[in-house]
Formats: C-alpha cells, structure tokens, sequence
C-alpha cells in the first residue's frame, strides 16, 4: 500500500488524510523525508554558483518540505493522542533530529554561504522581511555552534542529542504518571460536590472501565474537586498525587532527568560563550537579560505576596471555624476559596458553570473573531484524528484562509495541559501555503447527551490558545520560518493572552452565555458579580506563577544546579512563599521548562507579554471593544506579521510606544 506522506493528498484543503495513514507509515516517511532534506543542504552547500539569497536562503527554505509535512502531522498528534508506538517513535525521532540540525550547522560550506551573504547584505537589495530572514538564519547558525572549532563540534551534537531525548523522557515520564494515578470513590466519597464535578467524576471512571467514580491528577478534575470536596483527607490525597507527579520514584521520576538537562544546557552555553545558560537564552528575547526577567518579576512579587498572606490569614479562619486546628494547607485553600468567593461576591461556580457550554464558548470565540477580523468559520465534513476532534474551513470574504481543529477533551492518551501547534504552517514561497491550525485542551468530557460546561477559567483558556490560533492564521508573510507564532517567546503570548480579554467584555457573555437547560442569558447581576470577581484570590494565583518563574530562572542563571529540587527549596525560601500556597510546576512535572528548549529558562514570558497584552487591550477601550481601525492594526502589525521584524518594531506600530507594567499590575488587583 503506498504510504500516504509520498503522494500528493487530494483532500478538502490538503487536511492530512487520518483515515489512511497508520502508525507504520510515519518511520518510512520521516527517513524519505531526511533523505530528501538531506541532499537539498548537500546541493546547497556544495553549489558552484556564488552564493545569493535565492539560492541560499530560499533554497533552505524549502529543501524540507516532506519532512515539514511528515513531522508536522506526527508531532499535532503525537502529545494528544499518544500510544505506544507513537510514543517510541518520539524517543527515535527526537536524537535523529538533533544529529541532523547538527550536520547542518556544522556544514562548513554552508554556512560560509550564509555568512558570506550576510557580509554583502548592504548590497543585495532585499526587502525588509528577506534581511530579517537572513539575519535570523545566520544567527541561528552561530548559536548553535557553526563558528565552533575541533573537538567542540563533537560535543555540541552529543549535548544536543542527549538534550533531544531527555526531553521527550521528561514529557513521557509525565505522561505515565498522569496515567497511571487514580482514586476509585464511593458514593460516600462524592458528598458535597456539584453535580457537573460528578458527572465528570463518573465519566473518567467509565473511561477507565471502571464500575464507579474516579478522581485523577487531570485538572479538569482535581481543581473542582479541591474547590468542592468537604472531604479534607480526600483533598490531600489528591492533592499530593498531583504535587508528586514525575518524583514517585522508579523509571518514571524526572528528577535526575532534570538535573541533567539543566548541566548540559549550561555546558551548551559555555562552549558558545555565554557565562550562564540564561544569558545564552535570553540574549534573543525582548528581556535580553536575566536581571530585566527578575526587576519584573519581583516588582510583582512583593504586591502579590502580600495579597496571598492577606487572604490566607482569612481563609485559616474559616477552616478554625470548621473545627480543624493547625495552619491552612495547600490542599484547604481551594475549597476556602471558593467558600469565601461565594460569600463575598455571592458567586457560586456550579451556579455559573451551566452558563458555560462549551459549544457557546467555541461559538463566542468565533463570533468575536467574526467581528474583529471578518472570519467566517464553517464546520468541515472530515475524519480527523480522533472522534472526539472537530475541525472547521476559515475563510474571509469567501476565500478560504486556514483550517482550525479542536481537540478539547481529556483523555488518557493526552498530556496535560493546553496548547496550539501548526500541521502546516502559512507561507508564500513557492507557492500560497494556508495553514492548519490545531487547538489541544483537557476539559472534562460529559456523559450521555448531557451539555458539556467549563469553568470560567477553562473558558479563558479557551480564548487563550484560539488567541495562538489567530496568530497562525492571520499571518501574511513569505517565509515560513517566520510565520504565525515563529517570534521571541516573550512576545509570543502576546496575541494569546490579548485575546482573553474579549472574554471580559460584557457583551460577548450576554450573547452566549446561555443555560444548559433553559437556554437563558446569564442574569445580569450574575454576569455583573462574575467581571466583578476578575481579581479575586489573584494574590494566589500570581504567586504560584511568580515563584515559578523565577525558579526558571534560578535553575538557569549561573551555574546549574546539581539538585534542582534544593534549588527550587532555596527560592522558595528566599522569597518567602507564602503558606498554603503553590507553585504552579515543580521541578519534577515543569514541561514548560524540561520537555523541550522553546520555555526554558522563558516561563516568565507570560507575564512579560501580559504587560503587553494589557496595554494593548486598553487600546480597545479607548476605542471601542471591536473598534475596526485598532483591529485592522493589530492585524497588520501584529497577527500578521509574525517574525518579520523585532517584536519592540512591531508593538510600536501598534500602540505608538512600549508599555509599561501599570495596566497589568491593575489588570491584577494588585496596583
């Protein structure tokens, strides 16, 4: 049978036929693609003609488009719906891919090429967004070690390589664990809690053949229960299940995975130069420096520990009041929280939580999108990759602009997490290329035919990956490698983060806020009472980001540490965690930093692009929510353009100017 990958697709859009590729077709596909990769650098590099930007550059373009094509189906699945075989072909796929950068960047030739282009580059007349790619490729080269000499070479492949499948250990060690870990309950078990936590409780069971309800480590389920649960001692259970996720010992713990990766990414900084893997990391990023990463942070810091000790001095009293003696514990402050949210703001989620259907939400994102930039979104007839994803035609005046999928359910074959990928990113070069843009959540899966609902912030969540989502659709450029989302990572959670806002605004929640069952607008007080709340507990919730930001950091500026876990301890101490409260990832289980390079050394850049985002979005205040002329800027300068410039370039041609931390630190409560 002939391998889908080598044959030209014939399906609506070039959407990958998931019905006929197998798990056997991606080995052979990703070695033909090598192959073919391969010999495009050889006939590069080996060129007699002197080197131009046509065929240098562009040539590097677009020598890899079958293995682009075969890694970016691969990979779109691979982390939301794993099994065993997919999960063997990551472990052999990712040193392949790291010995094969290698070659490329140690292709003396080649580079000599690239170089020489960049030395004449005042006398080549190329368009602003030619010079940033050459400029972009020469750097890329150098960083990963071209103008390396002798024995140095060798060892920057092996790092690189060991790198590759440290990190695709970490994330399966992860995997397993989430997997593995659940809590069968009784009926007794489920007392107190709202009756979509059971619903969610009995369909994970039933996902695990189960005869009754099971809690796992899985966030659409353990947060509600944390919130709900009267039961203390099931709270800690559950709790510590998922704060020892990735440190249960056997082969599936990550802490020595994690202290070998942070050494060798400090030995992949020396031999480049740098004094500390941080400045190595950062030097591309808009902070440029670990200290401008740490004033941000700690100016945060400060105003969101006091917040946190504030409401933890509270909420310690509500647990004396039920009869515990002893301190508040981190499995008590949700359930406090939640008790004290309803008090005080007389808001209750499992009154909310019908008001937010999933297909309403979907609806909502589009619908603003449709109002922003004049998207229309029409559900396709294709079988994707599982039954569970959806996928939609995206056009703009009738032509066709992209593809979106989703894929919103948790499942056991799916890491945790959210997260937005390209199966085939936009690009103009040798031909106009549209994208397929996939979304991945774990929202709580309904039974039966009942309504599927989300919490608010699993609707923020929500509006924040489509907001990656628009970033790869909308982009307009030439050159893949700098489209949609290929920009500095503090500056890539800009349009993500941005896009939450429209969440926020009152209109959009009147519209398609509905109930479950009648059908209803949420109650205007409701609504009022919901926005009202926006800041609440967010000295909590910035100091679990916080503190792990800046154990990121610490774990990558200056010499790594041969223990991340006491040096996690050590900030921690040193900042003065508030009691009761968590961080958002331990060592053991921080993907963000330990699967792979894109966030490592780089969870701060939330925040870094949340100053921004809310900058930007008092933009359309003063305008106007769905103000034509600041949408079609933001278009422009910022979903379109991708990496076609510095991103400073970019938000000044939006906004007129940088920003400062003002409308964020406001945007938190904690001005």
């Amino acid at each position: 049978m002939t391998n889908p990958f080598l044959s030209p697709w014939t399906t609506a859009f070039d959407i990958p036929p998931f019905a006929d590729i197998s798990d056997a077709d991606f080995k052979p596909a990703f070695e033909a693609g090598l192959a073919e990769g391969r010999a495009g650098i050889k006939a590069i590099a080996e060129n007699p003609d002197a080197p131009t930007f046509e065929n240098t550059i562009e040539a590097m373009e677009t020598c890899e488009e079958l293995l682009s094509k075969v890694l970016g189906v691969f990979y779109g699945i691979a982390g939301a719906d794993s099994n065993d075989v997919r999960e063997g072909l990551q472990r052999d796929f990712g040193p392949i891919l790291a010995d094969y950068s290698s070659e490329i960047t140690a292709n003396t030739a080649l580079f000599e090429r690239v170089d020489a282009l960049w030395q004449a580059r005042d006398t080549l007349d190329l368009t602003d967004e030619q010079m940033r790619v050459l400029m972009l490729t020469r750097r890329s080269f150098v960083r990963s070690g071209a103008q390396l000499e002798g024995d140095d070479i060798a060892r920057m492949a092996k790092i690189k390589s060991r790198l590759s499948t440290l990190g695709t250990t970490f994330s399966q060690n992860l995997l397993g664990d989430e997997s593995a870990w659940f809590m069968e309950l009784t009926e007794a078990d489920l007392e107190g809690l709202p009756e979509f936590v059971v619903d969610a409780m009995r369909a994970s069971g039933a996902s695990k053949d189960l005869s009754g309800p099971c809690l796992t480590t899985s966030r659409s389920l353990f947060v509600p229960f944390l919130q709900f649960s009267p039961r203390r001692d099931l709270r800690e259970a559950v709790f510590h299940a998922w704060k020892s996720r990735g440190s249960r010992g056997g082969e599936t713990d990550n802490r020595d995975n994690a202290a070998e990766i942070l050494k060798l990414r400090e030995e992949r900084a020396k031999l480049l130069g740098y004094e500390s893997f941080a400045t190595f990391k950062l030097e591309t990023e808009m902070a440029k420096t670990p200290q401008a990463v740490r004033d941000l942070l700690m100016q945060v810091w400060e105003p969101a520990k006091t917040a946190a000790e504030k409401d933890g001095a509270i909420l310690e009293e509500m647990l004396h009041a039920d009869g515990y003696t002893g301190p508040l514990e981190a499995w008590d402050w949700r359930y406090y929280s939640e008790k004290r949210r309803k008090i005080e703001h007389d808001l209750d989620e499992a009154e909310l939580k019908p008001y937010l259907q999933l297909d309403r939400m979907i609806e909502a994102a589009f619908a603003c999108a449709t109002r922003l930039f004049n998207l229309e979104f029409e559900p396709l007839d294709a079988t994707l990759y599982h039954e569970d994803v959806r996928g939609w035609n995206v056009t703009r005046d009738g032509e066709h602009l992209a593809v979106f999928i989703g894929d919103y359910f948790a499942r056991a074959s799916k890491r945790s997490g959210a997260w937005c990928t390209a199966m085939r990113s936009q690009k103009k070069l040798g031909g106009d290329t549209k994208p397929i843009v996939l979304n991945v959540c774990n929202f709580a899966k309904a039974t039966g035919d009942k309504p599927n609902l989300l919490s608010y912030d699993d609707a923020r969540t929500l509006f924040h990956e489509f907001g990656h989502a628009l970033h790869q659709m909308l982009s307009n450029v030439t050159f893949e490698s700098i489209s949609g989302t290929s920009v500095a990572r503090d500056f890539v959670e800009l349009p993500s983060q941005l896009y939450e806002h429209w969440l926020e605004v009152p209109e959009v929640l009147e519209e398609f806020a509905t109930h479950a069952d009648t059908g209803e607008a949420m109650p205007a007080d409701m609504l009022k009472r919901l926005l009202d709340a926006q800041t609440y507990d967010q000295g909590y919730t910035t100091v679990g980001y916080v503190a792990s930001a800046l154990t990121d950091l610490n774990f990558h500026d200056g010499d790594a540490p041969a223990d991340p876990m006491q040096s996690q301890a050590q900030t921690l101490d040193q900042l003065g965690m508030p009691k009761a409260t968590t961080m958002f990832h331990e060592a053991p289980h921080f993907q963000h930093v330990f699967a792979g390079d894109g966030y490592s050394c780089g969870y701060y850049s939330y925040m870094w692009s949340e100053v921004m985002d809310a900058d930007a979005f008092d933009a359309f205040k003063e305008a106007g929510a769905f103000d034509a002329g600041t949408a079609a800027r933001l278009e422009e300068h910022i979903l379109s353009a991708g990496g076609s410039a510095d991103p400073e370039v970019l938000y000044t041609a939006f906004r007129g100017r940088m920003p400062g931390p003002e409308a964020m630190l406001k945007g938190r409560g904690l001005a």
